[in-house]
């Protein structure tokens, strides 16, 4: 059996775990499973990965269409999301949702690791929970069993081919054990969550807090109130933020002039641009880029 990762620009191959297509500097990563290909769901380690992938591969950042959940075993390293590095040593718990920029774990660092889609799980989840969680010593046990658990059903489900009813719910069950760990996430809120959904939409076209009252039936009191409650900002904070980060991430990882990013995200002229961006960064445009 063979694995196959694709080099940038080279077209999609149908059975590769990893799929990469070329978007400018940003290698895109879609999920397939190389076993079973119709199963929106692996179970491996982080060794598994580095002897199927090319260690440039590994260190090359990218996105996925897919998710990722390390449970660090032993050794340490450092994982970066959305330009913040994240230590990772025994215990450190990392979800990584779909479309993040991110590099996999430098070091020496070993883990037991998911990949699944965002459909294959009971919604147990929304899609906006913390990057980063600290399993105690108590809990770690009982995530590690999890862990063993979904990798032993996962290969008997490939020896079978049995309906994935249980692989679904043990997944289910262990993504509500992460959300019950302390993390970074705002408290929950269905008001504040279909705001955060309405804000994926259109970041790039409006970063008006009236409009986004407006469509999801508040008004910008009211929504200002819930995003104050959930996490400290306001609503504009929050836009502002969500834009400055799509910045970040198209000036890094892609050769687009800062005039066209600007333009990508809604703003009429360039200089409009460039003094949005310094005054969320306190550096230019091309300076952040360098």
């Amino acid at each position: 059996m063979t694995h196959t990762v694709l080099r940038l620009g080279e077209p999609i191959e149908v059975g590769s775990r990893l799929t990469m297509v070329k978007s400018g500097q940003v290698a895109q990563f879609g999920f397939s499973n190389p076993d079973r290909g119709q199963l929106g769901f692996e179970a491996l380690d982080l060794g598994m990965l580095r002897r199927r992938v090319t260690g440039e591969t590994l260190t090359k950042v990218h996105r996925t269409d897919f998710h990722q959940l390390f449970l660090f075993t032993a050794g340490t390293g450092t994982t970066m999301v959305d330009f913040v590095d994240h230590p990772c040593s025994p215990g450190t718990l990392l979800h990584i949702t779909p479309g993040r920029v991110l590099r996999l774990p430098s070091g020496s660092a070993e883990a037991s690791l998911m990949l699944f889609t965002p459909a294959f799980p009971p919604p147990v989840l929304g899609p906006f929970g913390p990057v980063l969680h600290s399993v105690g010593k108590a809990e770690l046990p009982v995530f590690s069993r999890a862990m063993q658990d979904l990798r032993q059903e996962y290969r008997r489900n490939l020896l079978t081919g049995e309906p994935v009813d249980l692989l679904c719910q043990l997944l289910g069950a262990l993504l509500l054990r992460v959300a019950r760990l302390p993390g970074d996430a705002p408290r929950h809120d269905p008001r504040f969550e279909r705001f955060q959904q309405e804000l994926e939409r259109s970041f790039a076209s409006t970063r008006n807090a009236a409009e986004y009252a407006a469509r999801i039936g508040y008004s910008t009191r009211s929504l200002n109130r819930i995003c104050l409650a959930a996490t400290g900002q306001s609503a504009k904070a929050l836009i502002d933020a969500r834009v400055t980060l799509e910045a970040k991430r198209l000036l890094v990882h892609t050769d687009l002039s800062s005039a066209a990013i600007g333009h990508r995200l809604g703003f009429s002229e360039a200089t409009n641009f460039t003094k949005f961006f310094a005054r969320e960064t306190g550096v230019s445009p091309g300076a952040f880029r360098e």
